[in-house]
C-alpha cells in the first residue's frame, strides 16, 4: 500500500462509499480505485489528484497534503546512480536488496534520517 492509497482508502470510508460507488462518480472502474488503495497501480495523474480532491470536498492545506502523498507513492521506483558516486550507488542497491526485509521502525528512522539531511518535512496527514 502507498502512502495515496492509504489516505484514499481512509477518505472514502469516512465518506462512508464503497470503491464501486466512488467510481461510478468519478467515472472510473472499481478495479482502478482499487489497485491505487493497494499499491498495485502507479503513482495517480494530477488530473485524478483533483477529481479525488473535490469528491471528498478538500481544499487548501488537505488538498496539497493529499497532492504531496500521490507524488512520494509511485509504488516502482527507478533509481539512476549512473555519474553518482560509488557510495550513492552502494545505498541504492542496499535498500533495494533489503527493503522487504526492514521493520517499520527501521524504516521509519532511515526516512527521517534523510529526511534530516535533505531538509524536507514528511507531507500531512490529516
Amino acid at each position: 500500500m502507498t502512502p495515496f492509497g492509504k489516505r484514499l482508502r481512509e477518505l472514502r470510508a469516512a465518506r462512508g462509499a464503497t470503491q464501486k460507488e466512488m467510481a461510478s462518480e468519478l467515472g472510473l472502474s472499481a478495479a482502478y480505485l482499487s489497485q491505487l488503495e493497494h499499491g498495485r497501480r502507479g503513482r495517480p495523474s494530477p488530473g485524478f489528484v483533483r477529481q479525488a480532491c473535490a469528491y471528498f470536498g478538500l481544499f487548501w492545506d488537505d488538498a496539497e497534503a493529499l497532492k504531496r502523498l500521490a507524488e512520494i507513492s509511485h509504488p516502482r521506483i527507478k533509481v539512476v546512480t549512473s555519474g553518482l558516486s560509488p557510495r550513492a550507488t552502494e545505498l541504492a542497491n542496499l535498500i533495494a536488496a533489503s527493503i522487504e526485509t526492514l521493520d517499520e521502525d527501521t524504516i521509519a528512522w532511515i526516512v527521517a534520517e534523510i529526511r534530516g539531511r535533505i531538509g524536507t518535512r514528511r507531507p500531512r496527514e490529516p
